[in-house]
């Protein structure tokens, strides 16, 4: 049953005319060098008095594990997902669907691709939950933050 509901969302999405792809990621690109974009998104997420908890590699997990699966195409130059979180989005989004704990902590990626030396791009999931039900006010606030976010590190 679990199943047709995420399949049950994607066919609305389909309907929609937007694949889950273009809806439920968010990209800014930027030009600059990897470390100076990591800094701005470093500082917008500072700017909003959330801290960064965790630094996930990416891009080093996915080099290293690539020898041992025989895949020798290169996916990033760099790739990071900064994680935080806000207490007080968090605690209205779950206290409104604790299921919704699934959505923290809250990460932007910044990644940068072979060939684009002077491109990064940003990135966050949507925190999608359908319309009326519990909790999907609270993820529209969390949307617009990470968002805000993105804007502010992509300027």
């Amino acid at each position: 049953m679990k199943t047709s509901l995420g399949l049950g969302a994607a066919l609305i999405l389909w309907l929609a005319g937007a694949s889950a792809a273009d809806s439920l990621v968010v990209e800014a690109t930027v030009h600059g060098t990897f470390e100076d974009v990591k800094q701005m998104l470093r500082l917008a997420i500072e700017n909003r008095g959330l801290v960064v908890d965790h630094e996930s590699n990416v891009g080093d997990m996915l080099e290293r594990t690539g020898k041992d699966l025989g895949a020798s195409q290169r996916i990033y130059v760099r790739a990071q997902v900064l994680e935080f979180c806000s207490a007080a989005y968090s605690r209205k989004t779950m206290q409104a669907d604790p299921r919704l704990l699934a959505f923290c902590p809250y990460g932007i990626g910044i990644y940068q691709l072979p060939g684009e030396s002077d491109t990064v791009h940003l990135v966050y999931r949507r925190p999608w939950i359908e319309a009326g039900a519990p909790g999907a006010t609270a993820l529209r606030e969390v949307d617009r933050l990470l968002g805000a976010i993105l804007d502010e590190a992509a300027q």
